[in-house]
């Protein structure tokens, strides 16, 4: 996934088929993971926006993504179905390895770092972690100032409606072709 709208939908999926189940008499507990790809966001508009904004906006959207979530959370559709024994769909970061040579191994692992999340890290980025001993600030549940640095983006051009879905296009044909090559 890569917006809020995405992982909103998918949320949606989960939370009616939890209740569903619990309709049916079924175990609510089902583990489910939402995959949003950060680095992704900003080497595709690397070449389109001041440097002050490089290497954000991948943050930026994870911040309303993770805003959503914990909303979500605290609903009472998601507080009644937490009552008959749901697991909460987890986040997960996925792309969190730094593609961009000037910045730090670390920058989406320690914006990133928050609850109820999971962050696959490709191992560069976890050697670099290792000599770390404090992360710092955990994610805020509201997000943080990600409205503030998205209008940001807005203002040097960016459409993040428009991009999020050139990538969930581009993901998606990807994940197809990676498919059809393993089956090849």
């Amino acid at each position: 996934m890569f917006s809020r709208e995405h992982y909103l939908g998918a949320a949606e999926a989960f939370l009616r088929g939890i209740e569903r189940r619990i309709a049916a008499g079924l175990n609510p507990e089902v583990g489910s993971v939402v995959s949003l790809l950060i680095s992704r966001w900003d080497s595709a508009v690397a070449s389109k926006v001041p440097d002050k904004l490089r290497n954000q906006l991948g943050i930026a959207i994870a911040k309303r993504t993770y805003k959503a979530a914990r909303t979500l959370f605290s609903s009472p559709r998601w507080q009644r179905v937490y009552n008959f024994g749901a697991r909460p769909q987890r986040l997960l970061w996925a792309s969190t390895g730094t593609k961009d040579p000037k910045a730090p191994d670390t920058l989406y692992v320690k914006a990133l770092a928050a609850p109820f999340t999971v962050n696959t890290l490709p191992e560069g980025t976890l050697k670099a972690l290792a000599g770390y001993t404090d992360l710092g600030e955990l994610l805020p549940a509201d997000g943080g100032d990600c409205e503030e640095v998205l209008a940001q983006f807005k203002k040097a051009g960016i459409d993040v409606d428009v991009l999020a879905a050139r990538l969930q296009d581009e993901g998606a044909n990807s994940f197809v072709n990676s498919w059809n090559e393993l089956m090849g």
